[in-house]
C-alpha cells in the first residue's frame, strides 16, 4: 500500500516541480511583446553662432592696423605756446586775449592762468602766431604783431581802427588800398577806417618797416629778388609821375574853366585829360606789390 502511494506521489511531484519551473522561466510562446523604449535620436550638430563673433582678419591686415595705431600721434592736450620775457614757456589748449575796459590787457590760458601782455614775448592762438615788440622809429611802446609769413624774411602786420570823422551816411572812403579797407559807421555818425601796417624781419632780427628801401638792403645777397625790387621801384616812379601829371592837368583845367569871361562857366578839356592819369597809379601799385611779394618768396626759397 505504501509502495503504491509512493508510485502515485512521484509523478505528481514531477508535475508540480515542472509547473514551478515553467512559471519561473521566461514566456516565449503565446505571449504578448512587451513595449520597448524607442532608441534616442542622434543629436544634431549645432553650428557655431556667428552673430557676435568678430571676423577673422588676414595677418597682413592685422599687421597694418597695428602699425597705424603705433604711428598715430597722441591725443593733443596742449596745442598753443606762450613764451614770457624771462624765458619760461607755457603750454595751453586754449589761449584768449582779454582787453578789459579798465585795466591792462592780458592773456588767459585755459581759463585759469593770467599773464600781463607786458610780460609776454610771443604767443599762439587759434588765429595765428603773435609777437610783442617795439615798433621801428621813435616809439618805445610795445605792440602786438601778427606773423603772416615765415621764412628768412618773415612778414608781420598790425591792424588798427582809426577815426575818420563824421559823415552824412557813415561811410568812409578812406583807407582803401594796400594798408586797409574802408569802414562803416552809424547813419550820420562817426566813421572809422581799418588800416593794416606791414613789417618784416630778416633771420628773426629786429622788426623793420616793409618798404622798398629796407627790402632792397635785406635782399642784396640774392640777385633774383633784387631785380624784382628794382622793377617795383620803377612802378613806384611811374605811379608818382602819374599823380603829378594828373594833378597838374586837373588844376590847369579848373583854373582855365573859371578864368573864362565870355559865356557861362564850362569845364576845360584839360580836366577830362587828367582823369585817365588817375587810374595809372592804381595799376602801377598793383604791379609793385606783386613784385614785392615775388621777391620775398624767391628769397625765402633760394636761401633755405
Amino acid at each position: 500500500m505504501t509502495s503504491r502511494f509512493l508510485l502515485l506521489a512521484f509523478p505528481l511531484a514531477l508535475c508540480s516541480s515542472s509547473a514551478l519551473l515553467a512559471q519561473d522561466a521566461p514566456r516565449e510562446l503565446n505571449t504578448r511583446p512587451q513595449p520597448t523604449a524607442p532608441a534616442p535620436a542622434p543629436a544634431r550638430a549645432t553650428p557655431p553662432s556667428t552673430l557676435n563673433t568678430p571676423p577673422v582678419l588676414p595677418d597682413s591686415v592685422r599687421v597694418e592696423q597695428q602699425r597705424r595705431r603705433a604711428a598715430a600721434p597722441p591725443v593733443e592736450t596742449t596745442r598753443f605756446a606762450v613764451g614770457l620775457k624771462d624765458g619760461r614757456v607755457f603750454q595751453a589748449y586754449d589761449v584768449e586775449t582779454k582787453q578789459p575796459i579798465f585795466g591792462k590787457a592780458f592773456l588767459l590760458l585755459d581759463g585759469q592762468q593770467r599773464f600781463d601782455l607786458n610780460t609776454v614775448s610771443y604767443y599762439d592762438d587759434e588765429t595765428g602766431h603773435y609777437v610783442r615788440t617795439v615798433l621801428p622809429g621813435r616809439s618805445t611802446r610795445e605792440a602786438t604783431l601778427r606773423r603772416d609769413r615765415v621764412g628768412r624774411i618773415s612778414l608781420y602786420s598790425i591792424t588798427n581802427n582809426q577815426y575818420a570823422g563824421n559823415g552824412p551816411y557813415g561811410y568812409s572812403p578812406y583807407g582803401y588800398g594796400r594798408y586797409g579797407n574802408g569802414g562803416f559807421g552809424g547813419f550820420g555818425g562817426p566813421m572809422y577806417r581799418t588800416t593794416k601796417t606791414e613789417y618784416f624781419s630778416k633771420d628773426n632780427g629786429p622788426i623793420e618797416d616793409l618798404n622798398l628801401r629796407n627790402l632792397t638792403i635785406a635782399t642784396s645777397d640774392f640777385a633774383a629778388s633784387r631785380g624784382l625790387l628794382e622793377q617795383a621801384r620803377k612802378y613806384q616812379t611811374y605811379s608818382t609821375l602819374s599823380y603829378v601829371a594828373a594833378g597838374g592837368l586837373v588844376a590847369a583845367g579848373l583854373f582855365s574853366s573859371f578864368g573864362r569871361s565870355n559865356g557861362g562857366p564850362s569845364i576845360s578839356p584839360l580836366v577830362y585829360a587828367g582823369m585817365p592819369l588817375l587810374i595809372v597809379p592804381l595799376i602801377m601799385q598793383g604791379k609793385q606789390q606783386r613784385n614785392i611779394r615775388q621777391a620775398i618768396t624767391l628769397y625765402n626759397r633760394g636761401n633755405n
